[in-house]
């Protein structure tokens, strides 16, 4: 049975620590059980699983999420490499509205993040060649793609790469500021950070 354990901060992130077996061949992983997982809290069904390659050190990926209701949750886990991890709440209404929360993961211990829909996440790489697998709740939508600048200073995440040293994409440089995000919803974000 895995270990399933939660944020202070952010009660509805669950890091899930799978067992391992290993010996002079290597290790076995059962890295998701739809059983166990509902007695650790995580009752989603998932019904796609992505796989992504970072090639360089330094690589941000996000912040992303899908609008409702396409809203996707993710169970999330690196399998090659190193990352920190990275996920803020946007559900208008929620106590933790607009706070953050991150963790480094690696394909070494095996870590799993379960981030509930309603959450931006992105990630970003502190080693060449990471891999980040993850299954979500919900199909791709390109209708309700979105996604917030992971640079805003509103949010004040603190990534282990300055800009410069970065490798992000034109399309999450390009993305809006969490207080549009807050204008869009009807939120004031200057009230709940």
């Amino acid at each position: 049975m895995p270990e399933f354990s939660r944020l202070d901060a952010l009660q509805d992130i669950i890091i899930v620590k799978p067992r391992r077996f290993e010996d002079a061949r290597g290790f076995f992983s059962e890295t998701y059980n739809a059983d166990a997982f509902a007695k650790g809290g995580i009752t989603d069904t998932f019904v796609q699983d992505n796989h992504s390659l970072s090639k360089a050190r330094g690589t941000i990926r996000g912040l992303h999420f899908q609008s409702a209701p396409r809203a996707q949750g993710k169970l999330v886990r690196c399998a090659r490499g190193r990352l920190l991890d990275v996920f803020v709440d946007i559900r208008p209404g929620s106590k933790t509205f607009g706070q953050h929360g991150q963790i480094e993961i690696c394909a070494e211990i095996g870590l799993q993040i379960y981030i509930p829909a309603g959450f931006a996440h992105g990630f970003c790489t502190l080693e060449d060649n990471t891999e980040i697998v993850y299954k979500v709740t919900d199909f791709y939508s390109a209708a309700h793609d979105a996604g917030i600048k992971f640079d805003d200073a509103d949010l004040g995440i603190d990534w282990p790469f300055a800009e410069a040293e970065s490798v992000i994409s034109d399309k999450d440089q390009m993305l809006p500021s969490f207080a549009a995000f807050c204008r869009e919803h009807g939120v004031s974000a200057g009230a709940t950070l």
